[in-house]
């Protein structure tokens, strides 16, 4: 087992994966930028080193700097989180060059699933079911016209390096898709540096619903169930729950079994969700794979009471995993608490935080690195917490949601707390019947 594990992250999931750690009797090293000196990840490890000033750039996404800390420190392994280096595959083999233990998934991995053509050709091969469309990326616009008309619209053109909803877009009509393709291409170019497209069958009043899976060095699998994360604006998740009101048995059991195939065929070691688009009539996509922890991965922890930061640790170690699938058998629900202003089209809200209060109570969860006095910087994602409540059913989790966000005090900053317990009311989403168009039509109040 490791002796000390650096955390090459920042926020709530640095101090998660940190807790874990002490739990484990491993120590923690955590690196910091000059603007998270005050953060409470750099508080509770057993060591912190600052690793440049604020802009990520210039700290958190410095691979040379966080080596250095590791060596300076003696870490044998490195925590990523999600989000900066967890998918970078430069960094996992500078990782493995410098003989420091990356907690996550291999360059050769990380390559294959990180690029969505690719990724696509691989679940084809494994026998996943996939979108229909381009077979890898797109050599011209011609060859777009030519596939988009044989499919049929509508299509969706896709950036093969992207990722937060740049270089996507959805084309209704043949009139449409130059238009669509160049500004897509522009887009991605300067997101990513690579204006690579594909395209893909557009499918309609879509649900995304990502399967989690563990992978051991064994080349053995299992699934933890679904999450439901269709409740998106600009395709940035909002809130998750578990189980999907959308889901069957007979859905649940088909998913589970092509998302443990996907990690089989490919030999994937570590925790990952195989992501899907699910269609109305109950048909499933692969989308794609993230080859690392999720923010929402807290859900599937609470309804089948299973640590998957350990379990990573553990993997990463050489521990074989148990090989069992879950389902789960309570309900959890998270909501993203962003320091965004949902009135003013959810601008960024940075700034010290005057006045805090968590919510508590029996199947009350908070993960956040916020506190009263503390001041959040304006150089990194809005999130500040993660409010998770588990329950018996579905509508016990709404209310115990909607009870839990009614004492969630934050002052000083506007949050995204009155928006989610404006959408604990909503009709649809009482009903379960939303999709990732959900948000297009919600009117904040």
């Amino acid at each position: 087992m490791f002796k000390k594990i650096l955390i090459a992250n920042r926020g709530e999931i640095a101090l998660r994966v940190i807790r874990t750690c002490k739990e484990m009797g491993i120590k923690t090293v955590a690196v910091y930028s000059k603007a998270d000196a005050e953060s409470l990840h750099v508080r509770f490890a057993d060591e912190a080193v600052c690793i440049g000033p604020a802009p990520s750039n210039e700290s958190y996404l410095k691979m040379d700097r966080i080596i250095a800390a590791a060596e300076i420190t003696n870490a044998d392994a490195i925590h990523p989180g999600y989000g900066f280096l967890s998918e970078n595959a430069k960094f996992s083999k500078l990782c493995k060059e410098h003989d420091i233990k990356f907690i996550g998934a291999s360059e050769e991995m990380i390559s294959k699933m990180g690029d969505k053509a690719t990724a696509k050709a691989t679940m084809i091969a494994a026998g996943v079911p996939c979108i229909p469309g381009s077979e890898g990326i797109l050599a011209s616009y011609e060859e777009a016209e030519k596939i988009a008309v044989d499919m049929g619209f509508p299509v969706m053109l896709k950036a093969t390096a992207g990722g937060g909803g740049k270089g996507m877009r959805a084309v209704w009509s043949k009139e449409d898709l130059k238009p669509a393709w160049d500004s897509a291409r522009m887009e991605a170019k300067a997101s990513f540096g690579n204006d690579g497209m594909y395209m893909e069958k557009l499918i309609e009043e879509p649900r995304h619903i990502e399967i989690q899976i563990v992978g051991d060095s064994f080349g053995k699998a299992c699934h933890l169930s679904e999450r439901d994360c269709s409740v998106q604006r600009r395709h940035q998740k909002l809130t998750e729950e578990t189980p999907s009101p959308f889901m069957t048995d007979e859905l649940r059991d088909a998913m589970g079994v092509a998302a443990v195939k996907a990690a089989e065929y490919i030999k994937y070691e570590g925790a990952g969700t195989v992501e899907f688009l699910v269609d109305k009539h109950r048909n499933f996509y692969f989308m794609e794979m993230n080859t690392r922890i999720q923010v929402e991965h807290p859900i599937t922890e609470e309804v089948v009471d299973y640590d998957l930061i350990r379990e990573q640790i553990l993997v990463a170690a050489g521990v074989p995993i148990s090989g069992k699938n879950y389902t789960p058998q309570l309900h959890s629900i998270e909501c993203r608490i962003n320091a965004e202003d949902p009135h003013k089209n959810f601008r960024p809200s940075p700034g010290k935080i005057t006045s805090y209060h968590e919510p508590g109570g029996h199947g009350v969860r908070i993960d956040t690195h916020a506190y009263a006095g503390y001041t959040i910087p304006p150089n990194y994602d809005s999130m500040i917490a993660k409010l998770i409540v588990t329950a018996q059913t579905r509508e016990e989790a709404i209310n115990k949601m909607k009870r839990a966000l009614d004492e969630y005090i934050i002052e000083g900053i506007k949050t995204t707390i009155p928006f989610h317990r404006q959408l604990m009311d909503h009709p649809d989403y009482v009903a379960g019947n939303y999709t990732t168009k959900f948000m297009e039509d919600f009117e904040i109040k």
